[in-house]
This record gives structure tokens, sequence and C-alpha cells, in this order.
């Protein structure tokens, strides 16, 4: 692989890092559109080394916010096991092919933009909501499907919910979510089905990228504002989600040409026996 692409893999992958240890989210907001965007890999092979990376770097992170107490058990389980089925249903059903690339790439898209007005909402009424048991269940079945159709960890959703759902602050929702990615990566990575075999190399400049950018964010998360994490975190789920809906739109009309090319065999096949036709 070139070297430029190694050192935006290394890049990428110190910011992910980063973001992961100050907010317990937004790892695979970048990873996913870095993997099919700047590595050109196929979303097949991008989904599962996605997974991968983004469940080893929310372990890697967990430890500081555990430490500090920012961990809350009961939304964890509330939004966590609806996630588990949610994330092992989508998975099979792309492993099942009902998931086109494009509508995988679509579904990221739209996630993020919801997920990113969530969080432009104002804090003092985030602050102040009441938890909604509920709601956050729903929310969790909706997190586990777009993990396992999309290849997200799911933290750019599960933070918002556990803030607007659940009335956690931001950094206790940060904690919580860190769990949940991880656990939530892993069924799915299950459900798929396949190992990302030849793509593991890339997990060498991601990894050591995400462990220098998670030094630096874990020194700076304490010291980070509630409103700053989450203006900045709104902001990169609307850069991440035009990145991807561009990669959708370009991809789509390839498979239609692919899917178009491949009916018109059978009729030249058939045209060249009948001389007639």
């Amino acid at each position: 692989m070139a070297l430029s692409a190694l050192l935006l893999l290394g890049l990428g992958g110190g910011l992910i890092g980063f973001l992961l240890s100050v907010l317990g989210a937004g790892g695979s907001i970048l990873l996913l559109p870095l993997l099919v965007s700047g590595a050109a890999l196929p979303t097949r092979e991008a989904v599962p080394l996605s997974l991968l990376v983004v469940m080893l770097l929310a372990l890697a992170n967990l430890g500081p916010y555990v430490r500090r107490g920012q961990f809350a058990l009961r939304p964890a389980l509330i939004l966590g096991v609806p996630a588990l089925a949610g994330s092992w249903l989508g998975g099979s059903w792309v492993k099942a092919g009902l998931i086109a690339e494009s509508v995988q790439l679509g579904v990221f898209t739209a996630a993020a933009l919801v997920a990113s007005w969530l969080l432009t909402r104002n804090s003092s009424q985030a602050a102040t909501v009441k938890a909604r048991p509920a709601l956050l269940a729903i929310q969790g079945v909706l997190v586990g499907l777009l993990t396992g159709i999309a290849g997200v960890g799911g933290g750019f959703a599960i933070v918002p919910a556990l803030v607007l759902l659940a009335g956690l602050p931001m950094q206790l929702a940060s904690g919580t979510s860190l769990l949940l990615i991880a656990v939530n990566a892993l069924v799915a990575l299950g459900a798929l089905g396949h190992w990302p075999a030849q793509s593991l190399p890339l997990m060498l400049p991601l990894l050591a990228g995400g462990a220098l950018g998670a030094v630096v964010g874990q020194r700076l998360a304490p010291h980070l504002s509630d409103r700053r994490l989450r203006q900045g975190f709104s902001i990169l789920l609307i850069g991440s989600a035009l990145m991807s809906g561009l990669e959708a739109w370009k991809r789509q009309p390839a498979a239609e040409r692919e899917e178009q090319a491949q009916q018109t065999v059978p009729q030249r096949s058939a045209a060249r026996r009948d001389p007639l036709l």
C-alpha cells in the first residue's frame, strides 16, 4: 500500500482514538468512510474491519472512565440488551445478501444526520429530562440494527440516546457508551460470519494512531466542557454523513450497471443459439 494511504490511516486512527476517549463515540463515524473512500475497500470488507478496530479501541479507552466512576449500569442494560438482538439481526440480513452496499451507506448517512440534529438540542433540556426506559430500549434495537447493517459501533446513536432519553451528562454517557460499543461490535461481527483476512494489515496504522490519539484524549477528557463536546460531535456527524452519502451516490450507478450487464449476458447467449433472434 502507498505511503500516503498508510499516513492517512494513521492520522484517521489518531482522530478516532481521540474521539473515543473524549466522547465515548465517533470512531466508526470516521472509520467506515475512511475505509470505503480513503482505502477504496468494498463495503463487505470495510464493515467487519471497522467493527473489529472500533471494538479494540473502545475497550482500550474504557479503563479511565471506569476508574473515574463514569459508567451507568442500569441504562447500559436497558439499551444494551435490545441492541445485541438488533446487531445480530442486522448482521444476519447483510450476511444473507438482503442489504445492498448503497443501502448500507445510505442508512449510515441518515442515522448520522438524525443523531447530529438530536445533539444540537438545548443541553439544559437534556440534563433535566426524565429517564424513559421504554424509549431507551427501542433506541437500543435501532442502534443494534445500525451496527449490524452499517458496520458502526453505534456510539453516535448511543450517546444521544443516553443523554436525551436517560438524562445522563455527556461524560457519563461517553463511558457507558464505550462498553456498549465493544459488545455490540462483537455480536455484529459474529453475525456477519466472515473475517476481513486480506484487509487485516490495515489495522496496524489504525491501531497505532488510535493508541496515540487515545493517550492525548484521556488527558484532555476531564477538562472539556459538555457543551463543547456536544457541538464538536454534531459537526463531526454532519461531515461523516456527507462523505458517506456521496459514496453511496457514487456506488449506486455502478451497482445498477453491473446488474444490467448480468441480465444481458443470457440474452446474448440465447441470440447466438437462435439465429432468428
